[in-house]
């Protein structure tokens, strides 16, 4: 049996940014906060506690001087709270979802309406439409525009898939286009993320079976678990050891492992000796 480990995969620049940024600022100045987890796995969360950092869901929460931002970011009226209450701030938000703001900002203030291809409710798309302004929604599927605009900018979610957007993007113009006197596309999904779903993609498409590490919360990696079923390939995406069922290997002949951008080494080692373990004995 084969166990095969992505080319791409686990911690992506931003996370591993957001991680030193906190965990320097917790040795120089002692215990501190996050608002919000400052990514989206919990075994990396309950190692910062260690650190002593922890979570605040709001600003409320705030018990000293200093506050860290989330790598998902912030929008701009959260930072006005933030400056208010003369809070020092370690902003830890990744440089692909900044740009993403700023994007937004930009479209915002030239008067455009704003579409994200995203989940609504997830921390980086809401601090992504704070920066658009009043006129900017979120969506997976076509939005329905209560206010027409002229002018439409359209930008992505940091860990979308790049053919997904694509799609929907060749929908709106299908279907819209004539309305709108401008239409402006932006492709704000990062390089990690395209990177780690290719290799998934190539990986799955060699494989008889996927395991798909990384938080439950995560958006990155339930893409890259709908992409590796989307093969047809048998896929299971799991957070931690504890939850792979040795059964799963039983008649496979290559195992295919991914995890997503803020899955820690550790994680996926434990997972790929429990994998071998396993290929032994079946």
């Amino acid at each position: 049996m084969k166990i095969e480990k992505a080319a791409d995969m686990g911690f992506c620049f931003g996370v591993r940014r957001a991680i030193d940024l906190v965990e320097k600022a917790a040795q120089e100045r002692g215990p501190l906060q996050t608002l919000g987890a400052l990514v989206h796995n919990r075994q990396v969360v309950d190692k910062l506690s260690e650190c002593g950092v922890s979570i605040a869901g709001s600003l409320d929460e705030i018990r000293g001087d200093v506050v860290a931002i989330a790598s998902h970011g912030v929008g701009p009226e959260v930072m006005k709270l933030i400056k208010a209450r003369e809070l020092k701030v370690i902003d830890a938000t990744c440089p692909f979802v900044r740009k993403a703001q700023v994007v937004a900002q930009r479209l915002g203030k030239e008067g455009f309406g704003v579409v994200v291809f995203g989940d609504a409710s997830h921390p980086e798309v809401q601090a992504v439409l704070g920066w658009a302004g009043k006129n900017a929604s979120a969506s997976l599927e076509i939005p329905q525009f209560t206010a027409q605009p002229k002018r439409l900018g359209i930008l992505c979610q940091t860990t979308q898939n790049k053919e997904r957007f694509a799609n929907f993007v060749a929908r709106i113009i299908a279907s819209d286009t004539v309305k709108f006197s401008e239409l402006r596309i932006f492709n704000t999904i990062c390089n990690a993320t395209s990177k780690h779903q290719a290799a998934a993609l190539g990986l799955a498409k060699r494989a008889d079976l996927m395991i798909v590490i990384g938080g439950k919360d995560s958006a990155n990696t339930k893409r890259l678990a709908e992409i590796c079923a989307d093969t047809g390939v048998a896929t299971h995406h799991i957070e931690t050891v504890a939850e792979l069922d040795p059964s799963w290997v039983r008649g496979r002949h290559h195992i295919g492992v991914t995890a997503g951008a803020s899955t820690p080494d550790e994680a996926i080692n434990e997972v790929v000796l429990k994998l071998q373990e396993a290929s032994r004995k079946n």
